[in-house]
């Protein structure tokens, strides 16, 4: 019976049932902060990993147009559809950035955004090298798979503007500037937060988990903004949208789609880095 005993305390104190809260909880678990990407890598262009990566962004931007503003056009025009109006835009958007994220995460990073890929470059996290081709590849499969929409249906594409982003009437485009910027700032910050490698070491299942709230702040912020500039939060998505669409009021508002989601990444990674993650305040050894 004193062995049992034994046993019995010694299990209790080897698996205490109390968990560690707080600051407690959040303990290293072997992580290393890694370096930071080199601004220029010239063996990247020699690596297929590379290019595979890059194709993969092409892709998968191609297929986040086609079908986004495929279900825009079909909210507009079919009686059916438009039931479920901005909600079901605002998941159709969401639930393609889930699908395309989850995909193409161990490939290129799930970017799909050249909004994303610059923040994740002020971070430090990809090359400039990198960063270029992926933002270039992204607005190269936003044409295509805009162009493709208009392909399937010209007549209802014009005629219902052709998923272009402008700021809507009754709102200034400072107005659709700070939304911009604010909607990018959401989803940018919850990709760092989704994607953090220090919460990665510390709990297994977070990278699984990531493309769902990338997917879902995806889907709040188009329910927010769509009725003030129709959402970008995308340069790329923005960019394919004008330029297959092609007309004058496309093309008016351009910059704020490029400008607000541009300043919400930086502002988010610079919030990320430099207050929550502390980085340049931590001695290296």
């Amino acid at each position: 019976m004193e062995g049992k005993e034994e046993d019995v305390k010694l299990g209790a104190n080897k698996f205490s049932e109390r968990q560690p809260i707080g600051t407690s909880a959040q303990t290293d678990k072997d992580y290393k902060e890694p370096p930071p990407a080199p601004l220029f890598e010239p063996g990247e262009l020699q690596s297929w990993s590379f290019w595979r990566a890059g194709i993969a962004e092409f892709i998968a931007t191609f297929l986040f147009l086609y079908i986004t503003v495929l279900t825009v056009m079909g909210v507009a025009t079919s009686p059916k559809c438009a039931s479920v109006g901005v909600q079901g835009i605002a998941w159709a958007f969401g639930g393609m950035i889930f699908a395309l994220v989850y995909c193409t995460a161990g490939i290129s990073g799930g970017h799909i955004n050249p909004a994303v890929t610059f923040g994740l470059f002020l971070a430090r996290k990809l090359s400039l090298t990198r960063a270029l081709f992926y933002i270039v590849m992204q607005c190269l499969g936003a044409i295509c798979g805009a162009g493709v929409v208009k392909g399937f249906q010209k007549t209802q594409y014009e005629l219902q503007g052709g998923g272009a982003n402008v700021v809507k009437p009754g709102y200034t485009k400072g107005d659709g500037l700070g939304a911009e910027i604010v909607g990018t700032f959401v989803l940018v910050y919850t990709v760092f937060s989704a994607t953090d490698a220090k919460r990665n070491a510390r709990d297994s299942h977070v990278p699984i988990l990531a493309p769902l709230p990338i997917g879902f702040a995806v889907f709040l912020v188009h329910l927010a903004t769509i009725p003030i500039t129709g959402t970008g939060i995308n340069p790329a998505r923005s960019l394919g949208a004008a330029i297959i669409f092609n007309k004058d009021h496309a093309w008016d508002d351009q910059w704020i789609f490029w400008v607000g989601p541009f300043i919400g990444a930086a502002l988010a990674a610079l919030y990320h880095q430099i207050v929550i993650r502390a980085i340049p305040f931590k001695t290296r050894a």
